[in-house]
């Protein structure tokens, strides 16, 4: 078998094994993502274990800030660690360990917790949201070493269509499986849950961290077992690797477009972000979503997921990268507005519907129903946003220093990661009101498409 080259020009692939043992990182982090951030865990914490539901969306929201001051802080160190300086497990490995504990902590998430047991949840939360995004940093500055240039976009791209994959099965499980309605004790798919837990205590819902724990740990195996670690290299001209970054950033400002796109690209990112750490917080409180109905939210979801970065793939190919972020975020907002225009008596903000019947079927309420295909379209078009966009900053980087701009990329990801939680949190608390502090999130897509307008896109179709 061939061998990986090192990090200065990979010519030929690592072997087949290793590429797939690195794919198997986003199959196995997913349900982190999908489980514990969005659609199970989140709304549970908030409607459940803080009590009041607009009390825990807004603790819940200054945690997933902290936690993004945390990451926006530590990233760029680790990035420029893990570009220059070789040895990568042994730090992946270190916050694997921590990542897995801070996940099963967890557990101890009951109904109506006390305030040290909010706090230690809350802790933990945080501590797993950085350790989940530092790995990643090492994960991805592994990637160029695996296969030559040409094929960095197949093996990426198989990355997250291996991870959306992960999520949809860890969820199904979970929700089809284990995690049952407190109320009928049935699961997603009108089953008894396949192990005896208790519904007063909700362990379901709370083993929903040991889970992705265990997964995890599970799943990375083969990574650490197969994925060649690259050999130590040494900085460019002789410059710490800190420098070249901090000339690369200096620099900056010269390029016009690529510095509107990076700031654009930021507040929309984390926007998008935002709409989903608090989309089924709200609908769960809207609707009294238990983990069946939040189940097949986050399933529905996913799938539309799927089905949106293919077709955003083919768009993007015909009319360009711009044209297809200015036309998602335009329909992002829209989905937005009008999963806001839905509570329990009313869809479009004034046309009166029944309500949702105690104990009537999964979504079959006209609001429901509303929510569920305003939230199909945010499904449909957040993944061409970030394909899109991971298109265009490839189009428009200078191609000597490709992966520098890559690293800003993700920083820009990073960076203000805690401001629209944060905004939300503090909208809500401010006003008492879940739905106000949910439209806080629309400045930020309006802002970042408002700067996408002026960016100037290579020319040709593909770029404009």
């Amino acid at each position: 078998m061939q061998e990986a080259a090192n990090e200065i020009g990979v010519r030929v692939a690592a072997p087949r094994r290793a590429l797939v043992s690195w794919v198997m990182f986003d199959w196995a982090a997913q349900p982190y993502y999908t489980l514990v951030l969005t659609f199970l865990f989140a709304p549970y914490f908030a409607n459940a274990v803080a009590g009041d539901a607009a009390l825990g969306q807004a603790m819940w929201g200054y945690a997933a800030a902290a936690a993004g001051i945390i990451i926006a802080i530590g990233s760029p160190f680790l990035g420029a660690l893990a570009d220059g300086r070789g040895a990568r497990k042994p730090w992946m490995a270190l916050f694997s360990m921590i990542f897995i504990v801070a996940l099963a902590t967890l557990w101890l998430a009951v109904p109506g917790a006390d305030t040290t047991t909010l706090a230690i949840v809350l802790a933990a939360f945080v501590v797993a949201t950085a350790m989940a995004e530092f790995t990643t940093v090492f994960t991805n500055a592994i990637m160029p070493t695996l296969v030559p240039h040409d094929q960095l976009g197949r093996l990426s791209g198989t990355g997250w269509a291996v991870g959306y994959a992960g999520g949809l099965v860890s969820l199904a499980i979970m929700a089809g499986l284990v995690v049952a309605d407190p109320v009928s004790g049935k699961t997603l798919v009108g089953l008894d849950p396949i192990l005896a837990l208790d519904t007063t205590t909700r362990e379901g819902d709370r083993l929903v961290g040991p889970f992705s724990a265990i997964w995890y740990a599970l799943f990375m195996i083969p990574f650490f077992l197969f994925v060649p670690d690259t050999r130590r290299a040494e900085a460019a001209h002789g410059k710490p690797v800190t420098a070249e970054l901090w000339e690369t950033l200096r620099e900056l400002p010269s390029h016009r477009d690529m510095l509107l796109f990076l700031v654009a690209r930021m507040l929309y990112a984390d926007g998008l972000a935002a709409i989903f750490a608090f989309g089924g917080i709200y609908g769960a409180a809207v609707f009294g979503w238990q983990a069946r109905e939040l189940g097949i939210f986050g399933i529905v979801l996913t799938l539309a997921g799927v089905f949106g970065g293919l077709i955003g793939g083919v768009l993007d190919d015909r009319v360009g990268s711009k044209r297809v972020i200015i036309t998602s975020l335009l329909l992002l907002l829209v989905g937005a507005l009008g999963i806001l225009s839905v509570d329990a008596g009313h869809v479009l903000f004034m046309t009166e519907v029944e309500p949702k019947a105690a104990g009537s079927a999964p979504f079959s309420s006209v609001g429901e129903q509303v929510f569920l295909a305003f939230a199909v379209l945010v499904g449909l078009v957040a993944a061409p946003v970030q394909a899109a966009s991971r298109a265009l900053l490839a189009r428009l980087a200078p191609p000597e220093k490709m992966t520098q701009y890559f690293g800003l990329f993700a920083f820009s990801g990073k960076v203000t990661a805690f401001m629209a939680p944060l905004l939300v949190a503090a909208v809500t608390q401010a006003t008492g009101s879940q739905r106000i502090g949910m439209a806080s999130i629309a400045v930020f897509l309006v802002v970042g498409l408002v700067m996408m307008l002026s960016v100037r896109a290579p020319s040709g179709p593909r770029g404009a």
